[in-house]
């Protein structure tokens, strides 16, 4: 208690440091997810994407990353074992999030996607362990996250192959795909406007105070997709002609165009929704510091954010991504298997489906895995050789690593802050 009176300010501002730190391996790592498959399929520049992503990452973070978080339970430590040495869960926080940031730099340096959620689970595990011991974990919540490895990306993998294999049998495989896109793509403008409302609506502006109800949030979802398809219904109509100036003989390129304009805006409403939920893993265990620390030793199960730890949040995975993301948006968007926009778009789908569904149901996912199976599933509807097996194999092997890296990581550093300050 006494080391909190006297070096709390040093402390934050470590603390802040290293949370600045996993904010910049989110926006390296996870944002380049949310990004790789647009850049992939040529939809998007990585300059272009770069730009989006920083606009709506930032807004996501900063105006719907919570006025109040859940920053220390998270269901997998139990906080009650610190009550009698507050200092040693503000070590072990520090050295979580220092842990999981060094982890994530490393991965995206690598260009490996890998999930922020996983390094910074592993790393309080790590911390836990060693100050504690095995009974401050929640063992059953750590199962869970095992049992996702497998179940997330084979989901997405499912939803994302039978887009793809809808959009081939409707469009592709057709006398006439321009046709038929007109016709078609706009039902696919609604199904998506629906599900990026809901993820929005769920993941995103509940923080802001817009608390609707389930039935509210579907009719909302319903009203803006309705109104997205009609304006599809206009726009595509309007642009895409069968005169032959905008298209080639097939069409091919003109409906591939028009895929190309639903995954734009698909990635902007993905970055927002990403941006308000991801932020968390970075301003989460900062905020329990800084709140333990402001308290002088006092634990609360939820911590108000101060008002520079939201800012922060953003700029750091902005910064992230301009200086690392290209490296991982690119095993993403090319290294998997070759992404046209329209496969993009059934991979973005996809991961946007599997996140309502989660988040309904209650499943711990990563964001990361989720788009992974989802270019997984698309390549795997043309064929196991579309597939680039060597990257796959790498990717896997990086997921199995996070949770262990990030808990050796956390113990070596948690030693090293008892040392410095203890």
């Amino acid at each position: 208690m006494e080391i909190l009176a006297n070096y709390g300010t040093v402390i934050i501002m470590v603390a802040a440091f290293f949370g600045f730190l996993m904010a910049v391996g989110i926006g390296a790592n996870d944002v380049a997810n949310a990004m790789g498959t647009s850049v992939g399929s040529k939809a998007l520049t990585v300059k272009q994407a770069i730009i989006i992503a920083m606009i709506f990452e930032f807004a996501g973070a900063y105006l719907a990353g919570g006025e109040v978080t859940d920053t220390i339970r998270k269901g997998v430590i139990e906080t009650s074992h610190y009550a009698a040495q507050p200092e040693i869960l503000v070590y072990g926080m520090m050295s979580a999030l220092l842990a999981a940031g060094t982890w994530l730099l490393v991965a995206s340096y690598m260009g490996w996607p890998v999930s922020t959620t996983h390094s910074i689970i592993g790393a309080i595990i790590g911390f836990a362990c060693v100050s504690v011991g095995t009974e401050a974990v929640d063992w059953s919540s750590v199962q869970g996250i095992v049992g996702s490895w497998i179940i997330t990306p084979f989901i997405s993998g499912l939803f994302a192959y039978l887009i793809f294999i809808s959009a081939q049998r409707l469009i592709f495989d057709t006398d006439n795909p321009l046709a038929n896109a007109k016709r078609f793509v706009p039902v696919y403008m609604f199904i998506t406007a629906m599900v990026i409302a809901l993820v929005t609506i769920k993941k995103g502006l509940k923080h802001v105070g817009l608390h609707l109800s389930s039935g509210e949030a579907w009719a909302a979802s319903v009203a803006i997709s309705a109104i997205v398809m009609l304006f599809g219904y206009f726009y595509i109509g309007r642009k895409y002609t069968d005169d032959g100036t905008s298209v080639d003989s097939n069409g091919y390129a003109g409906v591939e165009r028009v895929f190309s304009l639903l995954m734009v805006v698909t990635a902007c409403a993905m970055a927002f929704a990403h941006g308000s939920n991801d932020v968390a893993n970075a301003i989460g265990p900062l905020s329990a510091v800084a709140s333990t620390v402001e308290h002088m030793g006092e634990i609360a199960a939820k911590s108000e954010i101060a008002w520079w730890i939201l800012p922060l949040g953003g700029v750091g995975i902005v910064v992230g991504l301009a200086t690392l993301g290209h490296k991982v948006m690119a095993t993403v968007g090319t290294g998997i298997t070759e992404l046209t926009p329209s496969r993009g778009f059934a991979a973005q789908l996809a991961t946007a489906s599997t996140v309502v569904l989660a988040s309904g149901t209650g499943l711990p996912i990563s964001t990361t895995q989720t788009l992974v199976g989802a270019v997984l599933g698309v390549g795997f509807a043309r064929g196991i050789a579309a597939l680039n097996l060597g990257v796959v194999r790498n990717i896997v092997a990086s997921w199995v690593v996070t949770l262990p890296a990030g808990a050796l990581l956390a113990v070596i550093f948690f030693y090293v802050m008892q040392a410095v300050f203890g």
